[in-house]
Parts: structure tokens; sequence; C-alpha cells
């Protein structure tokens, strides 16, 4: 079943946001990660020069982080340094309905191709 135009179009918003933001602007690693809102979102992990390096999808985005998350493993496994690795979101205030996160974040994955996802979806 095709996409909806509405969905595809703020799908591709929203990776030029996640995409574009200027690094200085993403939010630093920590411990707490309090920068982070405790909101509905799609986030990106960063590289300074590499850009891209994870997208995916949170309920609650500061907790997506506080319990670890296998990027930043990842990027400490490629001995990027950790002030080159940031995270960008993007907050979602329509997501109530049922399955638009995943909906979104596939059309991302599938437009960005970043290299710590594994498992992007074909098709919806």
């Amino acid at each position: 079943m095709p996409m909806p135009d509405s969905i595809q179009l703020e799908a591709r918003q929203i990776l030029d946001r996640l995409a574009s933001t200027p690094f200085e602007q993403c939010k630093p690693l920590s411990r707490k990660f309090e920068t982070i809102p405790t909101r509905v979102g799609l986030y990106a992990l960063r590289h300074a020069s590499e850009g891209l390096l994870y997208i995916g999808k949170a309920k609650n985005l500061r907790d997506r982080f506080r319990g670890g998350h296998k990027a930043f493993l990842w990027s400490w496994l490629d001995r990027y340094d950790p002030n080159d690795v940031r995270i960008t979101f993007t907050i979602l205030n329509n997501w109530q309905r049922p399955g638009l996160l995943y909906e979104l974040e596939t059309i991302i994955l599938q437009a960005s191709n970043p290299p710590y996802n594994v498992k992007i979806p074909k098709e919806l």
C-alpha cells in the first residue's frame, strides 16, 4: 500500500532537519542527557564530518539515551572522538496516530541508509 504524500513529505522534511542542523546546534553526549526533551520524536546521531550515523524513534527521547544506545558503542569501536558525536532530534506533536512513528522512521531510513542502522525495513 503506497504511503500518503503527506507522510512522505513530512518524512523528507524531518530528514532535512536532522541532516542539516548545524553540528554546533546538536546536543553533546552526556551521562544524564538533561538537554534532551522527554517527548516523542525522531532522532539522529551525527558525526562532525561523517554526517548521519544512526536514525531512530522514541516515545521519550531522553530515556532512549539514558539507558544506553548501541550507536555509542559502535562509535567508540570506530574510535570516534566523543566530542565529534552529537544528537539532533525533532519533536512530533501528531504521533498519536498508530504507526506514524514507524512509518516516518522507515521512510527516513530508506532515504538515508545510515551506517549504524543495521535493519532498514524494505517496505511498509
